[in-house]
Protein backbone atom coordinates (compact mmCIF):
# COMPACT_ATOMS: atom_id res chain seq x y z
CA UNK A 1 0.00 0.00 0.00
CA UNK A 2 1.16 3.53 -0.68
CA UNK A 3 2.30 5.90 1.91
CA UNK A 4 0.39 8.99 2.01
CA UNK A 5 1.62 11.78 0.93
CA UNK A 6 1.39 15.21 3.69
CA UNK A 7 1.62 18.59 3.17
CA UNK A 8 5.32 19.89 4.87
CA UNK A 9 6.62 22.67 4.62
CA UNK A 10 8.81 23.92 2.44
CA UNK A 11 11.43 25.79 5.02
CA UNK A 12 11.26 28.96 2.59
CA UNK A 13 8.82 30.76 1.29
CA UNK A 14 5.53 28.79 0.36
CA UNK A 15 5.04 27.00 -2.84
CA UNK A 16 3.04 28.08 -5.70
CA UNK A 17 0.95 24.53 -5.59
CA UNK A 18 0.09 24.75 -1.88
CA UNK A 19 -0.68 28.64 -2.67
CA UNK A 20 -3.21 28.04 -5.41
CA UNK A 21 -5.17 24.44 -3.19
CA UNK A 22 -5.62 26.51 -0.47
CA UNK A 23 -7.59 29.43 -2.61
CA UNK A 24 -8.99 26.25 -3.88
CA UNK A 25 -10.37 24.94 -1.13
CA UNK A 26 -11.61 28.43 -0.80
CA UNK A 27 -13.06 29.24 -3.39
CA UNK A 28 -15.08 25.74 -3.59
CA UNK A 29 -16.08 26.29 -0.26
CA UNK A 30 -17.71 29.31 -1.06
CA UNK A 31 -19.57 28.47 -3.94
CA UNK A 32 -17.08 28.27 -7.70
CA UNK A 33 -16.62 24.76 -8.41
CA UNK A 34 -16.12 24.69 -11.84
CA UNK A 35 -12.21 24.51 -13.16
CA UNK A 36 -12.43 27.07 -15.37
CA UNK A 37 -14.40 29.73 -13.26
CA UNK A 38 -11.78 29.13 -10.72
CA UNK A 39 -9.07 29.78 -13.11
CA UNK A 40 -10.71 32.52 -13.97
CA UNK A 41 -11.59 34.01 -10.71
CA UNK A 42 -8.10 33.18 -9.76
CA UNK A 43 -6.43 34.85 -12.58
CA UNK A 44 -8.52 37.90 -12.31
CA UNK A 45 -7.80 37.76 -8.31
CA UNK A 46 -4.06 37.66 -8.41
CA UNK A 47 -3.26 39.67 -12.25
CA UNK A 48 -3.04 43.03 -10.65
CA UNK A 49 -0.11 41.68 -8.07
CA UNK A 50 1.64 39.97 -11.06
CA UNK A 51 0.63 36.77 -10.79
CA UNK A 52 -0.91 34.90 -13.72
CA UNK A 53 -1.91 31.14 -12.18
CA UNK A 54 -1.56 28.83 -15.44
CA UNK A 55 -4.09 26.80 -16.48
CA UNK A 56 -2.01 23.86 -16.15
CA UNK A 57 -1.42 24.26 -12.81
CA UNK A 58 -4.87 24.85 -11.66
CA UNK A 59 -5.91 21.62 -12.88
CA UNK A 60 -2.73 19.77 -11.39
CA UNK A 61 -3.28 21.14 -8.07
CA UNK A 62 -7.12 20.50 -8.73
CA UNK A 63 -5.99 16.22 -9.25
CA UNK A 64 -3.69 16.57 -6.18
CA UNK A 65 -6.25 17.47 -3.81
CA UNK A 66 -9.04 15.22 -5.09
CA UNK A 67 -6.20 11.75 -6.07
CA UNK A 68 -3.34 12.52 -3.31
CA UNK A 69 -5.23 14.57 -0.44
CA UNK A 70 -8.81 12.82 -1.08
CA UNK A 71 -9.81 16.72 0.26
CA UNK A 72 -11.92 17.14 -3.19
CA UNK A 73 -14.35 14.85 -5.53
CA UNK A 74 -15.52 15.68 -9.19
CA UNK A 75 -19.43 15.04 -10.25
CA UNK A 76 -20.34 15.01 -13.70
CA UNK A 77 -23.73 17.04 -14.22
CA UNK A 78 -25.84 17.91 -16.62
CA UNK A 79 -26.50 21.97 -17.19
CA UNK A 80 -30.56 22.08 -17.17
CA UNK A 81 -31.48 22.10 -20.53
CA UNK A 82 -28.37 20.69 -22.00
CA UNK A 83 -28.77 17.49 -23.71
CA UNK A 84 -25.15 15.81 -24.13
CA UNK A 85 -22.87 18.36 -22.44
CA UNK A 86 -21.69 17.19 -19.13
CA UNK A 87 -19.84 19.66 -17.06
CA UNK A 88 -17.26 18.68 -13.93
CA UNK A 89 -17.43 20.21 -10.90
CA UNK A 90 -15.77 19.60 -7.53
CA UNK A 91 -16.57 19.57 -3.99
CA UNK A 92 -14.91 19.11 -1.10
CA UNK A 93 -15.25 15.55 0.01
CA UNK A 94 -13.80 15.81 3.67
CA UNK A 95 -13.81 19.14 5.62
CA UNK A 96 -12.14 17.81 7.95
CA UNK A 97 -8.56 17.52 5.97
CA UNK A 98 -9.58 20.55 4.00
CA UNK A 99 -9.29 22.12 7.49
CA UNK A 100 -6.56 20.31 8.53
CA UNK A 101 -4.60 21.55 4.96
CA UNK A 102 -5.68 25.17 5.44
CA UNK A 103 -3.97 25.32 8.87
CA UNK A 104 -0.82 23.58 7.76
CA UNK A 105 -0.59 26.60 4.57
CA UNK A 106 -1.80 29.23 7.26
CA UNK A 107 1.54 28.36 9.39
CA UNK A 108 3.67 28.39 6.22
CA UNK A 109 2.51 31.74 5.19
CA UNK A 110 2.81 33.16 8.75
CA UNK A 111 6.73 31.89 8.52
CA UNK A 112 6.89 33.23 5.21
CA UNK A 113 5.00 36.84 6.26
CA UNK A 114 8.08 37.25 8.89
CA UNK A 115 10.89 36.11 6.95
CA UNK A 116 9.48 38.63 4.15
CA UNK A 117 9.09 41.58 6.81
CA UNK A 118 12.34 41.11 8.00
CA UNK A 119 14.20 41.05 4.64
CA UNK A 120 12.41 44.88 4.19
CA UNK A 121 13.28 45.67 7.11
CA UNK A 122 16.85 44.71 6.89
CA UNK A 123 17.46 45.71 3.20
CA UNK A 124 15.13 48.80 2.80
CA UNK A 125 14.93 50.49 5.50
Amino acid sequence: MAEKRQRESTGFLIKQRAFLKLYIITNIENGRWYGLQLLDELKKEFKPLGFEPQHSEIYRALHELEDEEQILTKIKIKPDGAKRKEVVVYKIKDMEKAKAYKKLVKADLERCEQLLRKALQDNFS
